[in-house]
């Protein structure tokens, strides 16, 4: 048994959907794109997808050439390519990853994006935020805020159905 049901993080982007709405109409952007950062931010982007009526079909990004810690991992042997069926420049782009945790993914993603453009503005949706930041970055939606130990880390799994699990890093 998982951590979090397929039902609950269905639940929590149902959540996320309306509060990005929201968020974009206050804003006063009407059209933009969904960016899923590979794999499980994807996952998450093309969810988001199917609940909102007004999105076009989500690009992905694989940041795995832009890590800061690219010397010390190596090349994930997974490497995907970078798929933007959109132009970035002057777009609206809500960057969608599965969790928030030191930020250095997010760093990595946009320094990728803005090589393809100069985007008019972004927006960070992540799924989760368990904090433990190393850089100052905030999501602007969030499906839950995790208070975990730092030895912890969530494991989106998927692609459907979506479900979650914390890990003890340490066993």
């Amino acid at each position: 048994m998982s951590d979090f049901s397929s039902a609950h993080i269905d639940q929590l982007l149902e959540r996320m959907a309306t509060e990005l709405h929201a968020h974009l109409a206050k804003r006063r952007i009407s059209q933009y794109v969904l960016v899923g950062i590979h794999s499980g931010g994807a996952w998450v982007a093309e969810a988001l997808h199917t609940k909102l009526s007004d999105s076009a079909p989500p690009g992905t990004l694989d940041i795995s050439f832009y890590r800061d810690d690219f010397s010390r991992r190596g090349l994930h042997p997974k490497v995907k390519p970078t798929t933007l069926p959109f132009e970035i420049d002057d777009a609206h782009v809500v960057l969608v990853d599965d969790v928030l945790m030191s930020g250095r993914t997010v760093r990595a993603a946009l320094n990728e994006l803005f090589d393809y453009g100069r985007p008019a503005s972004v927006t960070l949706a992540v799924l989760f935020d368990i904090g433990q930041r190393e850089l100052p970055f905030a999501a602007d939606i969030c499906g839950e805020h995790l208070a975990l130990d730092p030895q912890q880390r969530v494991e989106l799994r998927g692609p459907a159905p979506l479900t979650a699990d914390i890990l003890d890093m340490k066993a």
